[in-house]
C-alpha cells in the first residue's frame, strides 16, 4: 500500500491541525492553503481514531469534486476504499469520510437524523447561517475518546459572510455560545511558502484586483464585501482604544428605537477639531422603553449631555403595558431622558456618514469609534447597497447602530470650544503681539 500524503504543513496549517476547540476556522484570504489543510486534517483524524465518522461539505457538487473527491482519490489510492455512488472513503480501521454538498438551502435536510463526530464546511461563507445551524445538530457523538468538532475554511464575502465574521472575527457571542469554543486561525497567501515558491505571480494577481476584492482576498479584510456601502470603513483608521474625554467636549446621544428589533443608543462627543467620537453604546433586544430610558440615564450619570435625538417612530402613538396611549418619547421624557426627533433623510444622512468616515486635513478620520462599541463596529461595514436605489442602504441589513449614527451626525454637531475660564495667555513670538489665547484640554 502506498499512501501519498505529500506536503509539509506551514505554521498556520499546523496550528489548524493542533486546535481542538469545538469550532475551528482557518483562512481569511486567498492562497492560504485552506483546502489542503481541510483534507489533511480529515485524513489524519480518520487514521488516528478508529471508527470516526466525518462529513466534509462544499456548497456545490463541481466544487466538491475538484477540491476534494479527486485529490483524495489520488492521495488515498490503494489504502482507503472509495464508494463512488455514495462519495464515501472507507478506512481500514472503520473510520469513514462522507463527502457532500448543499446546493439548495433545503439540501441540509438530507443529513437529518445522521450523526457525525466531525463536520467540515469548506468555504464556509458560501453556506447560509440556517444551513450552518442545522448542520451543528448533526455534529454529535457518544464517544469517550473524542469530542465533536466542526471545522471551517473561509474567505470574506458570500452569503455567510456575516455569521462567520460575527463568530470568528468579531467574536460577538450570543445566548449559549462560549468564547472558548471558537478558534480562528487567519492565513494569507504569504503564509503559504509552497505557493509562493511555485507560483509567485499569484501574489501580483491578488494585488491587481479591484480595491474591495484586493482587501478581502489579499489582506483577509473582513470589513469589505461585494456591494459594501461604506468601503471607506477601516478599523485601523476608525476604531480606537478608549481615552479620557475632556469634560468640556460637547456630548450628545442618538437612538434608533426597536423592541423586537434591537434598540441602539450611541453616546457621541465632538473634539475641538470637529472630530466625532462614538464612546459608548447600548444595544438591547426586547427591552421595555422605560428600562432603556433608565439605563441611558444611569450610564450618563455625571455627564453633561446636550441633547438626545431619536428615530421618528418614537413619536408614534401606541399602547404599552401600563401606559396605554403613550408614545416612546413620552416614556423617555418621564424617565428623565427627553428626546428630539431626528432628521430621517436617508440618502443625505448616509452621505453625511460617508463624509465623516473620510480623512480630514490632518490625515485623521472625522469619525472614531471606541472599541467598546462592538455592534456599531460590526454592522457598519456590513451595510450593502439597495438593489433598487443605488444611493441607499439595503433594507435587509442589520442597520440599527448605523441608523443611530446617521441620526446623530445629521444634527451637524459643532466643534467643542474650551470655556473662557480655562483659557490661558501664552507667549508666542510668531504672533503679531507676542501673546495668543490658547486652550489646552490637558489643563
Amino acid at each position: 500500500m502506498n499512501l501519498h500524503l505529500h506536503g509539509t504543513p506551514n505554521p498556520k496549517q499546523l496550528a489548524f491541525f493542533e486546535a481542538k476547540a469545538r469550532h475551528i476556522a482557518y483562512g481569511g484570504a486567498r492562497g492560504g492553503g485552506k483546502s489542503w489543510a481541510m483534507r489533511r486534517k480529515f485524513v489524519l483524524l480518520a487514521f488516528r481514531y478508529a471508527g470516526l465518522n466525518l462529513l466534509l461539505l462544499r456548497r456545490t457538487l463541481p466544487e466538491l469534486h475538484e477540491n476534494h473527491v479527486r485529490p483524495l482519490q489520488e492521495e488515498l489510492h490503494g489504502v482507503v476504499r472509495f464508494h463512488g455512488t455514495q462519495r464515501v472513503f472507507l478506512f481500514p480501521n472503520g473510520s469513514r469520510i462522507k463527502l457532500g454538498y448543499c446546493d439548495k438551502e433545503s439540501d441540509v435536510y438530507q443529513y437529518q437524523g445522521q450523526e457525525y463526530d466531525v463536520v467540515g464546511l469548506e468555504e464556509a461563507t458560501h453556506f447560509t447561517q440556517a444551513q450552518m445551524l442545522f448542520l451543528t445538530t448533526c455534529n454529535r457523538s457518544v464517544r469517550v475518546d473524542f469530542k465533536p468538532r466542526m471545522y471551517y475554511t473561509c474567505n470574506p464575502g458570500g452569503v455567510g459572510h456575516a455569521w462567520v465574521k460575527r463568530l470568528f472575527v468579531d467574536r460577538d457571542f450570543r445566548g449559549d455560545e462560549r468564547p472558548e469554543d471558537y478558534v480562528f486561525i487567519p492565513a494569507r497567501v504569504t503564509d503559504n511558502p509552497v505557493l509562493m515558491a511555485r507560483n509567485p505571480e499569484y501574489l501580483n494577481t491578488l494585488k491587481n484586483l479591484p480595491e474591495h476584492l484586493r482587501k478581502a482576498h489579499l489582506d483577509g479584510n473582513w470589513d469589505v464585501l461585494a456591494g459594501q456601502y461604506f468601503t471607506e470603513f477601516n478599523r485601523d483608521a476608525h476604531v480606537v482604544h478608549p481615552f479620557p474625554i475632556p469634560t468640556w467636549w460637547r456630548r450628545f446621544r442618538a437612538m434608533d428605537w426597536g423592541y423586537n428589533d434591537p434598540c441602539c443608543v450611541l453616546w457621541l462627543a465632538v473634539s475641538p477639531e470637529g472630530r466625532v467620537i462614538v464612546y459608548r453604546e447600548l444595544y438591547a433586544r426586547r427591552t421595555l422603553s422605560s428600562e432603556i430610558a433608565r439605563r441611558v440615564k444611569e450610564e450618563s450619570r455625571g455627564e453633561a449631555i446636550a441633547y438626545t435625538v431619536a428615530s421618528p417612530d418614537a413619536w408614534q402613538q401606541r399602547g404599552l403595558r401600563g401606559v396605554e396611549g403613550q408614545c416612546i418619547a413620552d416614556v423617555f421624557a418621564a424617565g428623565g431622558v427627553p428626546l428630539l426627533p431626528a432628521n430621517n433623510a436617508r440618502i443625505s444622512g448616509w452621505q453625511r456618514v460617508r463624509e465623516f468616515l473620510a480623512a480630514g486635513a490632518d490625515g485623521q478620520a472625522g469619525l472614531q469609534i471606541f472599541d467598546t462599541c462592538p455592534n456599531l463596529i460590526r454592522t457598519l461595514p456590513l451595510l450593502t447597497f439597495d438593489t433598487f436605489s443605488a444611493e441607499d442602504v439595503a433594507d435587509n441589513c442589520e442597520d440599527h447602530a448605523p441608523e443611530a449614527l446617521r441620526y446623530g451626525l445629521m444634527t451637524r454637531p459643532g466643534r467643542s470650544a474650551l470655556p473662557a475660564a480655562k483659557r490661558v495667555a501664552r507667549y508666542d513670538p510668531l504672533s503679531n503681539n507676542g501673546l495668543e489665547m490658547r486652550g489646552y484640554h490637558a489643563l
